[in-house]
């Protein structure tokens, strides 16, 4: 059987794409649990433990893959406006964690240590008010 090179580059792009975005979300999950730990689950606590998990999904899902959805963007709008600058989101291959970049006037700086577990809180503080008042 004769394969054309294209359709292996096209498959081993796609497959790329692929390994990439799994190791994404994988460091923005283990980012994500340094920020706010795990919940006790009670039985008032349902209701919590459902904002939650759809807080990650949005966290985890949307910012990973740099979606341009309207939740999402007011999200970052606050998160902004809290922060003072444009932060960004970066996932190197080679590093075993999300970078948190901030917008100066000399270029981007990457911020880290307290400041960065204090954004990732407030990240994550944000989407939860956010799913909580949307939720039914």
């Amino acid at each position: 059987m004769n394969t054309s090179p294209a359709i292996v580059q096209k498959m081993l792009r796609t497959y790329g794409r692929q390994l990439t975005s799994a190791k994404r979300l994988e460091r923005f999950r283990r980012a994500l649990l340094g920020a706010h730990g795990q919940d006790n689950i009670s039985k008032a606590a349902r209701r919590r433990e459902l904002v939650s998990r759809v807080a990650t999904e949005i966290i985890e899902n949307l910012i990973v893959n740099g979606s341009e959805n309207p939740v999402l963007l007011e999200i970052m709008d606050v998160l902004e406006r809290e922060v003072g600058a444009h932060i960004m989101f970066e996932y190197p291959l080679d590093l075993g964690e999300v970078l948190i970049l901030k917008e100066t006037p000399v270029g981007p700086i990457e911020i880290r240590g307290d400041e960065k577990s204090r954004i990732m809180q407030l990240l994550w503080e944000l989407t939860l008010a956010r799913v909580d008042e949307t939720m039914l």
